[in-house]
């Protein structure tokens, strides 16, 4: 059995400055005690469709976090804790792997995310634990069609809704994904 990989969390190692954790980073380790991880929704603005993504699957279960984006926030926040029920039952996705209806009764891929997107679109993630990098998985969802974003033949519209994380961010289509990337702040 290979030993488990260190986390590095602010769960785990102690920085020296826990009693002046923010009100998020409260939350989310109240979240990821009780419930095994945490789950952000960051809400459309400026252009950018929303998103959310986990916190504390790595930390409970040695297993990639998730990211989803363009849908609905609280629709999305519904899949993927429904992900990271199935993570926690030892059923988690792998990078590359297709699952038939994964997301709205559609096919959806899993891909390991690029670190350099971590800091624009993940933010919360890369605060709770530090020392990234940490393996995120976007979940990467199919049209009405069953086509993925990245089929000539979807909507340019559908295709514009989920950025490509799993591509280095300079080979990365132009548009509000990478301008959020290239943008100061979180």
């Amino acid at each position: 059995m290979s030993p488990r990989p260190p986390c590095h969390c602010v769960l785990c190692r102690d920085y020296g400055d826990r009693r002046r954790l923010d009100h998020f980073l409260l939350r989310t380790i109240v979240h990821i005690t009780e419930y095994g991880w945490s789950t952000v929704l960051v809400q459309p603005e400026g252009g950018l469709p929303g998103w959310a993504y986990t916190i504390g699957l790595w930390h409970s279960h040695r297993a990639p976090e998730l990211a989803m984006f363009g849908a609905d926030v609280y629709e999305t926040e519904e899949i993927l804790n429904a992900l990271g029920r199935r993570t926690a039952a030892g059923t988690g996705p792998d990078d590359g792997e297709r699952r038939p209806a994964a997301v709205r009764g559609r096919p959806a891929e899993f891909r390991a995310a690029d670190v350099r997107w971590y800091a624009a679109l993940l933010p919360g993630a890369v605060s709770f634990y530090r020392r990234p990098p940490l393996p995120f998985l976007q979940v990467v969802w199919a049209d009405e069609a069953g086509l993925p974003p990245w089929d000539a033949a979807a909507a340019p519209d559908f295709r514009a809704v989920q950025p490509w994380l799993w591509l280095d961010p300079e080979r990365h289509p132009s548009g509000p994904w990478t301008r959020r990337l290239r943008a100061p702040g979180p």
